[in-house]
C-alpha cells in the first residue's frame, strides 16, 4: 500500500526526537509538511511551513499529528478535522476533558480517525504486564515518577501556564499505563498539589487511589516530581494479592516478574504508536481513550494545594 501524506504541526523537542524519526522509519507514512510559528529545518520534508492553516489546505495530505503545547490544540484539531485530516493528537490531548469530548463528536461527524496517541501504552513490556495481571487483584501499587524538568523541558514556559499541567504532563504517562494494564479500574481519592509561588500548574503531585473492586487492604499510591536531580526515576511496582511482584521501570521499557528481568527493550513506543494510526484509519476508526485524562482532572477536583518556592528555569 502506498504511503500516507502526512503533516506536523508544532516541531518542538518531542516532535525532533520521537515524532519525525518514527514517521520516517515507518513504510506507512511519508513526513510531506511541518508548520511551526518560528520555521524549523526538516531535511527532505516537501514543505515547511509558518502557518498551519496553509497545512491544513493541502490536499495531499491525509493525516496530521498535533504536537503543540495543550492550551491550543482543541482549536487546530477542530480545523483538522474539519477540513477532512485524520488526527493524531500527542498527550494530553487537550486543556480540558470537555474539549475531548467535542473533538471526539467532531470526528465522528465527519468520519475521520481521531488518535489519542498515550505513546507509553506502546511498549512490549506494558504489552506483558497486561497479560500478567489479568484477572489480578492488586494488593499494592506504587508509582514513583521523578524527572529533571529542566532536563527534558528546556524553556518551555507553557507548561507552568494554565492548561500546562505541569508535573502532569509527563506523570500522565504514567496514569496511561496503568489505566491500560490494571484488571480493574482506578479511581483518586485523594491528592496533596505542590504549586511554586509564581506557576499556575504543579511542579509536584502525590496522590491516593483505590480500585473499583475496592478490596480491604489494598493501598495504591502516587508520587510525580519535577525536581529530580541524578537518575531519573519513571517505576511502577505492582504486588498481587496472590503474592506476585511486578516493576514497570524505565517508562514502561522494562519489566520484572519476581525479581527476575523479562523485558529490558529499547523504547519503540513512538514506531509503535504510528503503525496503531495507520491501522485505525485504513478500519475507519477513532481510538479516543481519556482514561488518563480522567484521572488528571479528578486529581485538579480533588486536590489540596500547597505553594512552594517559585520556579525558575
Amino acid at each position: 500500500m502506498a504511503q500516507r501524506k502526512i503533516g506536523i504541526i508544532g516541531v518542538g523537542k518531542i516532535a525532533v526526537d520521537q515524532h519525525i524519526p518514527a514517521i520516517r522509519a515507518s513504510a506507512d507514512w511519508d513526513l510531506h509538511a511541518t508548520a511551526n510559528l518560528v520555521p524549523v529545518p526538516v531535511d527532505g520534508v516537501a514543505h515547511t511551513l509558518t502557518d498551519y492553516h496553509d497545512l491544513l489546505a493541502n490536499a495531499d495530505i491525509e493525516a496530521v499529528a498535533i504536537c503543540t503545547p495543550p492550551q491550543v490544540r482543541h482549536r487546530i484539531a477542530r480545523q483538522a478535522i474539519a477540513a477532512g485530516k485524520h488526527v493524531l493528537i500527542e498527550k494530553p490531548p487537550a486543556a480540558s476533558l470537555s474539549a475531548l469530548v467535542d473533538l471526539s463528536h467532531a470526528a465522528r461527524s465527519a468520519g475521520v480517525t481521531l488518535f489519542t496517541a498515550w505513546h507509553s501504552q506502546y511498549n512490549k513490556a506494558v504489552d506483558a504486564a497486561v497479560a500478567e495481571l489479568a484477572n489480578s487483584a492488586i494488593k499494592r501499587l506504587k508509582i514513583t515518577w521523578k524527572e529533571d524538568v529542566r532536563h527534558w523541558h528546556p524553556g518551555q514556559t507553557w507548561i507552568w501556564r494554565a492548561g500546562g499541567f505541569g508535573v502532569f504532563d509527563p506523570g500522565i504517562n504514567a496514569l496511561s499505563i496503568i489505566t491500560r494494564i490494571l484488571p480493574q479500574p482506578l479511581f483518586v481519592t485523594a491528592a496533596n498539589l505542590a504549586f511554586p509561588s509564581n506557576c499556575d500548574s504543579p511542579i509536584a503531585a502525590e496522590l491516593s487511589f483505590a480500585s473499583a473492586a475496592g478490596e480491604p487492604g489494598e493501598e495504591m499510591s502516587a508520587v510525580f516530581d519535577f525536581r529530580q536531580t541524578g537518575p531519573q526515576s519513571w517505576d511502577i511496582d505492582i504486588e498481587t494479592f496472590d503474592g506476585r511482584s511486578l516493576l514497570l521501570s524505565s517508562g514502561g521499557t522494562k519489566l520484572a516478574i519476581n525479581g527476575t528481568s523479562v523485558i529490558d527493550a529499547a523504547p519503540a513506543e513512538y514506531p509503535a504508536m504510528y503503525a496503531r494510526f495507520a491501522d485505525l484509519i485504513a478500519s475507519r476508526a477513532s481510538l479516543v481513550d481519556d482514561g488518563p485524562f480522567r484521572l488528571v482532572a479528578d486529581a485538579f477536583m480533588l486536590g489540596r494545594r500547597t505553594l512552594v518556592e517559585p520556579f525558575y528555569d
